[in-house]
């Protein structure tokens, strides 16, 4: 691969409590003119015995389909960027700094290039390093993550990675199609009294027949696609659409659910083409519309999102050629004021209290040792001339997704969140005062509205 020229830009301003660092901004290559992809695939399914979704819900019994961490790499304009998504509940804090590092070092690039995504299946892994240490000091209490197990998946991870250094081919086109999801995504927090408070929630899973028949909500309806081709060859494909990925969970069977089901479908009928599905802003959104939790629901919604993927590769369209452009931003959130180290570490200590009113604290203590040795939050935008994939932390509301594309409106963003998982809900400002579940497990200040809207302009402007 020749050496491709580049721009340096690397900066710091402060705006607020948030901290900027911009990555390489204006790479040289472009379409057919040195960039180059490879792909890499390697099994993350976990272990018999080992915990789910952070302990809360039963450990692994079995397997039903085998879980995937899925990943291109680009090479050829400045250090190589790494897209890796992997079909977990979510890696965090610690954990996600650590599998960046390792990819990095298997790519040859630096940390801030690579992007780690979960696709947020429940019947997974949720790693979390610190929370795992921080409960394991505590007798009797069941852990989260198998460090060993995670360790292992990160060397599997390196090895496929390099191998796909060495056997990038060249990028002669990009291409981008779109496809509505017809009922899969609904608004979860639909039940509101007259102040506007929520009262109930629709979740993932629903039966409660008043709030089935409430409308879907707030959503982003689109499913979207970005394809890399090599002359007539399809490459790899990214397919973003935003909806908590689960149709049933809890009872130990390991699956990669209806939005893992659909992408293994249609990488079945394209088989030299690597598909990757990513979580958009899902965190106010869910199936529980649509879904009563039975296993025919879950085939229905495979069928459905499967069909949209197929819409969406047949609608393909070509990106405007331009320059690669890997953009990366940090901030620094501020902490929910709820959150206070001596009593989450009472409620941790706390015998007498439920799995998960004794793990959660866990996570939240893990968030605020986090932020005390420094560690920001990474945003990134992957973009090739008009095309965009911008990558998001945690579980943020949809409508941090709908705003990325009206500040780009001339632009194809699609995004991808639940990344860092280490701040676990982002809702908007507006949404705090109004309660409900997702708030109560924000562990940012609502400050993290304008922090994150900040960081998405910089990186799509």
């Amino acid at each position: 691969m020749p050496q491709i020229s580049r721009r340096h830009i690397m900066g710091a301003t402060a705006l607020g409590a948030a901290h900027w660092s911009l990555g390489d901004l204006s790479a040289s290559a472009t379409l057919g003119g040195g960039l180059a992809l490879g792909t890499f695939r390697f099994d993350v399914t976990p272990p018999l015995g080992h915990p789910c979704c952070g302990g809360w819900i039963s450990p692994v019994k079995s397997v039903e389909d085998p879980l995937e961490g899925l990943g291109i790499v680009l090479v050829g304009a400045g250090k190589p960027v790494v897209l890796c998504v992997v079909d977990w509940t979510g890696i965090l804090n610690g954990a996600h700094l650590a599998w960046r590092e390792a990819l990095a070092q298997a790519a040859g690039t630096t940390p801030e290039r690579v992007l780690v995504h979960c696709v947020h299946q429940h019947d997974a892994p949720f790693a979390c390093l610190e929370t795992q240490k921080i409960l394991a000091a505590q007798e009797g209490l069941a852990g989260t993550l198998w460090p060993d197990f995670n360790q292992r998946v990160i060397s599997r991870a390196q090895g496929a990675l390099a191998l796909a250094v060495q056997a990038a081919e060249p990028v002669t086109r990009m291409a981008r199609g779109s496809a509505r999801v017809e009922r899969v995504a609904s608004n979860r927090r639909m039940d509101r009294d007259a102040t506007g408070k929520v009262k109930s929630m629709r979740g993932s899973a629903c039966k409660d027949e008043r709030l089935i028949a409430m409308p879907e909500g707030t959503i982003d309806p689109e499913l979207k696609t970005i394809a890399f081709f090599s002359g007539a060859r399809r490459l790899a494909c990214l397919h973003t659409y935003a909806t908590h990925p689960m149709s049933h969970y809890g009872q130990g069977k390991v699956s990669s659910d209806f939005a893992g089901l659909a992408r293994k479908r249609v990488q079945a009928a394209d088989p030299g083409c690597l598909h990757l599905y990513l979580t958009g802003c899902a965190g106010n959104l869910a199936a529980g519309k649509y879904n009563d939790g039975t296993p025919r629901a879950r085939a229905e919604l495979t069928d459905r999102l499967a069909a949209a993927m197929t819409r969406s590769l047949a609608t393909l369209l070509p990106g405007a050629v331009g320059q690669f452009d890997f953009r990366s931003v940090e901030i620094r959130p501020g902490i929910n004021a709820g959150l206070v180290a001596e009593r989450l570490r009472e409620q941790i200590a706390n015998r007498k209290g439920t799995l998960a009113g004794r793990s959660r604290p866990g996570f939240e203590l893990a968030w605020l040792e986090r932020l005390s040795r420094g560690q920001p939050i990474v945003l990134g935008a992957l973009q090739l001339g008009d095309l965009c994939l911008l990558s998001l932390p945690g579980e943020c509301f949809v409508e941090y997704q709908l705003q990325a594309q009206k500040i780009a409106p001339n632009r194809f963003v699609a995004t991808a969140a639940y990344g860092d998982g280490g701040p676990w809900y982002i809702p908007t400002r507006q949404e705090y005062p109004c309660g409900g579940y997702e708030v109560s497990v924000a562990f940012c200040q609502p400050g993290v509205e304008e922090l994150l809207t900040g960081g998405i302009r910089k990186l799509l402007l």
